[in-house]
């Protein structure tokens, strides 16, 4: 792996300290109820309580209790993250930790993610952040970055942008605007569920980005996931991704840190990353 990708996936950029959101409470409640598309009484009848208490939340005649607040974070499946923002909107102390990925105290998880990217070899797989920032990768994914910009290889290497940008992987890409149109609704679908400006600006610029010839689709009888089809000194390898995430964080930074395998998608690139 080269030293510019050793450093991307060891360093970590601590991010600014939470902004005390000035709005009231209930209009967040509100807003993560819209989001999730329930009515009222859909998230009175889920979180087992009256619409009319609900109601009064909302509109601030009346004040969540801590335990009130968690709850229907539960019920709305809100970020850990975004959990915080709401207790301390309504006057709590925030109740998830937050780490930098390099504190003593994520140790052991930074061990377990290193042990599940080597257990992946001769298979690439990467972990990053909220923000496709990478934090750790296994010796798989050096080869496939020739001919990648050193620019983007510059820590916080952005998973994203690398994938998509004309400088990055995209001219390797078979089935780029299969693949580009695939990872923009994947992270449409991360912006909207967890409303972060940072992933709706990342959105904006890769929606920019030249998404080659269009291309028509035609995946193979009992397809069942979109391909990544790469061109390498190898050939063309064909890949499916699949995505790890903690099963029951308690930690903001753990909760937001995904595990990306790729796996072969058909015989002869199994013979390749194997050196078969």
């Amino acid at each position: 792996m080269t030293c510019q990708v050793i450093e991307a996936r060891r360093e970590s950029r601590h991010d600014p300290a939470m902004t005390v959101m000035t709005r009231d409470v209930g209009g967040l409640i509100r807003e993560w109820r819209r989001r999730r598309r329930l009515s009222q009484l859909d998230l009175a009848a889920e979180a087992e309580i009256s619409q009319r208490h609900l109601s009064f939340l909302e509109s601030g005649r009346a004040r969540p209790s801590r335990e009130m607040l968690l709850h229907l974070c539960e019920q709305l499946d809100v970020p850990l993250r975004e959990r915080n923002v709401l207790l301390v909107a309504a006057g709590f102390a925030p109740h998830y930790p937050e780490r930098d990925w390099n504190d003593p105290a994520l140790a052991a998880a930074r061990a377990v993610v290193g042990q599940v990217l080597a257990a992946h070899e001769p298979f690439p797989a990467l972990a990053f952040d909220r923000h496709w920032q990478m934090r750790d990768a296994n010796r798989a994914v050096a080869p496939l970055l020739a001919g990648v910009a050193p620019w983007l290889l510059r820590p916080p290497v952005n998973l994203m942008r690398l994938a998509l940008h004309p400088e990055g992987i995209a001219p390797r890409v078979a089935n780029l605007s299969e693949w580009r149109a695939h990872l923009l609704e994947r992270l449409r679908r991360q912006a909207e569920q967890t409303a972060d400006p940072a992933l709706l600006a990342l959105l904006a610029e890769l929606r920019g980005y030249p998404g080659g010839a269009p291309l028509r689709v035609d995946h193979a009888a009992g397809a069942v996931a979109v391909p990544l089809r790469l061109r390498t000194e190898a050939g063309e390898l064909a890949f499916l991704s699949t995505t790890t995430v903690f099963g029951t964080p308690v930690d903001v930074t753990l909760a937001e840190l995904a595990i990306e395998s790729f796996l072969p998608a058909d015989e002869a690139t199994t013979r390749a990353l194997r050196g078969g």
